[in-house]
């Protein structure tokens, strides 16, 4: 399942995004979007989890939550 992660801080890296949803299960994949004029994140990215049920998980416990000084937000991508 793809998750989108929006209004992170500018300074979050994919390393800071994969170490917080790990714990709800294997990550497939994470990026964090740049902007490509400046290389600087856009504030927000996506994660792929292989499991459904620890992307809901992740999902759940995670959105709102205080990353890096920002509330993020994660929802189901699209």
């Amino acid at each position: 399942m793809r998750l989108l992660v929006r209004n992170m801080s500018r300074q979050t890296t994919e390393k800071d995004l994969r170490d917080l949803f790990e714990p709800f299960g294997p990550v497939q994949s994470c990026v964090v979007v740049n902007d490509d004029e400046t290389g600087l994140s856009k504030g927000f990215g996506f994660i792929e989890m292989p499991k459904p049920g620890d992307a809901k998980a992740a999902m759940l416990q995670l959105n709102g939550r205080e990353l890096d000084g920002e509330t993020i937000r994660v929802k189901r991508s699209k």
